[in-house]
């Protein structure tokens, strides 16, 4: 549509607005400087300038994110941290567990072992037995083995550890026996000293780590470290098995009996296997557990 002008009206022509002059002279310069950057490169230092600059601001803006990322990167890390020390927890337990069956394991072949070691070359069978229960009271010092009458076992038969002698049995049922220990109160058997051969009787005591030997007299022939093994005497245990070693001899002039007490070479209160022995038909034929007289009711044997 043509302008119209009023008569007489000079023309004028259109001006350009400050906002167009200033981007046209910063486009200028922006050219100018990217031919300059380009060409010379004189620009490096102060873009170096201006990023570091901006740096602060870069960090800032992106600091919740980073700081979400952090977060969840704690959480699954920590659940994970758990997750592996309660399964490792695990592992170690049941490692500990299997270790500990097989230190006992092993500890049980060991003592197997040394029992089929000392088996003595006179029995005609020997067998292993487990024992199942211990008396607790202290003046009856008896123990419960696995194996009874269907096994073969009876009354009066010898029992022995790894060391020596531990007793003999008593009562015998279809799958159990109760044996009586050396160190019985009313348990006794025939020894003889190796040293010299001296027999004697060697006495529970009613203490699983003591026997006393109470029908010596004053000047009899004993020692301090005597070994005393079954003398084979009274039809039950057979010669020379180990039974005691003796720690104590006192001779009191004012009595006519020493005072001896021996160590039991058997480990009396800790066994948990022991070997049951058959020997030969003896004379007498064995009966009732052997037992002696207490020292106050008959004197030393003649």
């Amino acid at each position: 549509m043509p302008v119209l002008r009023e008569p007489g009206a000079r023309y004028a022509p259109p001006r350009v607005s400050a906002l167009g002059l200033r981007a046209l002279l910063l486009i200028g310069v922006s050219l100018g400087l990217m031919v300059v950057d380009h060409r010379q490169h004189e620009l490096q230092m102060i873009r170096a300038t201006a990023s570091m600059v901006v740096w602060p601001l870069q960090r800032l803006v992106n600091a919740p994110a980073a700081a979400w990322e952090w977060m969840q990167s704690s959480l699954a890390t920590q659940h994970a941290l758990l997750a592996e020390n309660q399964s490792l927890r695990a592992a170690a337990r049941e490692s500990s567990l299997r270790l500990l069956r097989l230190e006992s394991i092993e500890q049980e072949n060991l003592r197997l072992r040394a029992l089929v070691q000392v088996e003595p070359r006179e029995a005609e069978r020997v067998q292993a037995a487990t024992v199942l229960r211990v008396d607790l009271d202290p003046l009856r010092h008896r123990v419960l083995i696995d194996r009874g009458t269907r096994d073969g076992v009876s009354r009066g038969q010898p029992v022995i550890d790894a060391s020596g002698v531990v007793g003999q049995t008593t009562n015998v049922g279809p799958l159990a026996a109760e044996v009586i220990l050396l160190s019985d109160p009313t348990h006794a058997m025939p020894v003889q000293v190796v040293r010299n051969g001296l027999r004697t009787i060697a006495v529970g005591s009613g203490d699983a780590g003591r026997l006393m030997l109470p029908y010596l007299p004053r000047n009899a022939d004993v020692q301090v470290d005597d070994l005393l093994v079954s003398s084979g005497l009274g039809g039950v245990f057979p010669g020379g098995l180990p039974v005691a070693r003796v720690v104590e001899v006192r001779r009191d002039p004012s009595q006519p009996l020493a005072t001896v007490s021996a160590v039991p070479a058997a480990a009396l209160d800790r066994d948990r296997e022991v070997l049951l022995l058959w020997y030969p038909a003896r004379v007498p034929p064995p009966g009732a557990p052997e037992t002696a007289p207490r020292a106050r009711d008959k004197g030393p044997p003649r």
